[in-house]
């Protein structure tokens, strides 16, 4: 079957996929119910929780929220991008997505699909590892021993079964013109119901396990990617740095040598309809992660509190209206036309001196400013999520040390 390579040009010489939104006419493999903005923002609560708990070890802290799962992936419906790749020889069409704070790969191998079935006895390429190969043994957590002296790996979810298999290699195929020798992933095996037509989660983390990391020799652990503004269009994912970074706005990248499957920026300010808010820089010191999982972003309370105050003054002409979920800053737009409503522009500040406007899709949901306060304790960073992060090319330069925007990119 053949696989579509069609993308937006960015601006990397690297491998280019598109990129859909999972529930849109563009995907695929459209899954079949899209969840209500309650339950994407319920989701997002647990994701939030689970970055917490990522951060904060557990040691002497309260016993953990049972509602938290020790890991994410198809457990929570966060994950909202897709791109399809080609698996094994002959090559097999598999939709995966993809989540930039996730690190191991995974597609199922036991489904009632079945069409798109990833099957390892009909690949010639592929082989699973031994219990004893490096590549077993830096599973770490994620390690679930040894079956048939093959290597098994476990990905822990709370509210479903966890995502379990062999763990092994194939090639993978990027585009016409590229592929990945011998790439690392998990093939799901377990009897878990499959929620939708999915394939498979492609990590894009820094930890060693991920696609980014297994390419570091030909891409430089660079990639970047961009989310389309509505469910209907596309965006793409490429690995690779660019050729030209004269239309980034870049900031450095922060690392935690304890959680190394984030990356994150260092926000200062918060400029709306031009005028800067001055929020003190102390608000912003544990930095921000940028994810492709996470749905809206959550600022730090006196952040959140100056932009809420600014963005309400820019819309006395509207009624407000109650809170929805989190999104506490919501307004009536009844029997108006989307485009007559006038939304104020707002833009992030990052260390450096980047100053990232948003686009208009990325600042409005659901009638609501797309934006939250963060309840962590502080010490633990706060979140930059999809909806922010629409129509910019989103460029993680880990070898670099970079973070990049490129605006209205797709």
């Amino acid at each position: 079957s053949s696989v579509n390579f069609i993308a937006t040009p960015s601006s990397s010489s690297g491998p280019t996929v598109p990129l859909n939104h999972r529930y849109g006419p563009c995907s695929p493999a459209p899954s079949t119910v899209e969840p209500t903005m309650a339950e994407l923002l319920r989701a997002d609560q647990l994701r939030a929780k689970y970055v917490r708990r990522k951060f904060s070890g557990t040691d002497g802290l309260q016993p953990l929220d049972l509602t938290v799962p020790a890991d994410l992936g198809l457990a929570l419906g966060t994950l909202q991008y897709v791109i399809t790749v080609g698996i094994g020889s002959p090559v097999v069409t598999q939709t995966m997505m993809i989540d930039t704070s996730g690190d191991v790969s995974w597609v199922h191998c036991r489904s009632p699909t079945g069409s798109t079935l990833f099957d390892p006895s009909k690949s010639t390429t592929y082989a699973p590892f031994s219990c004893s190969a490096a590549e077993c043994t830096q599973l770490g957590n994620k390690g679930n021993g040894c079956s048939n002296s093959t290597c098994q790996y476990v990905i822990e979810y709370t509210n479903q079964p966890n995502n379990t298999g062999t763990y092994g290699s194939d090639t993978l195929m990027l585009s016409s013109s590229d592929t990945v020798e011998n790439f690392q992933f998990g093939c799901r095996q377990d009897e878990a119901e499959v929620e939708d037509s999915m394939d498979g989660l492609m990590g894009l983390g820094g930890d060693v396990q991920s696609l980014v990391s297994q390419t570091e020799a030909t891409y430089g652990k660079a990639y970047s990617y961009c989310l389309p503004p509505t469910n209907a269009t596309s965006g793409f994912l490429t690995l690779g740095g660019p050729n030209d970074t004269s239309g980034f706005l870049s900031t450095p990248m922060i690392r935690w040598e304890q959680v190394p499957t984030f990356h994150g920026v260092l926000l200062q300010d918060i400029v709306v309809n031009g005028t800067q808010l001055n929020i003190p820089p102390s608000a912003f010191a544990a930095g921000s992660l940028v994810s492709s999982g996470a749905y809206i972003t959550r600022l730090p309370p006196a952040a959140y509190t100056a932009l809420k105050t600014a963005f309400k003054a820019s819309m006395t002409q509207y009624k407000t209206m109650p809170a929805r979920s989190i999104l506490d800053t919501c307004f009536d737009f009844t029997g108006l036309e989307l485009d007559s409503i006038t939304v104020p522009d707002v833009a992030l500040v990052f260390d450096g001196g980047a100053v990232v406007n948003l686009d208009r899709s990325g600042v409005v949901i659901g009638n609501c400013l797309a934006f939250a306060a963060s309840t962590n304790p502080s010490g633990i960073p706060s979140v930059i999520g999809n909806v922010q992060q629409r129509t910019l090319e989103v460029l993680l330069n880990v070898g670099q040390s970079v973070v990049g925007f490129r605006p209205g990119a797709c």
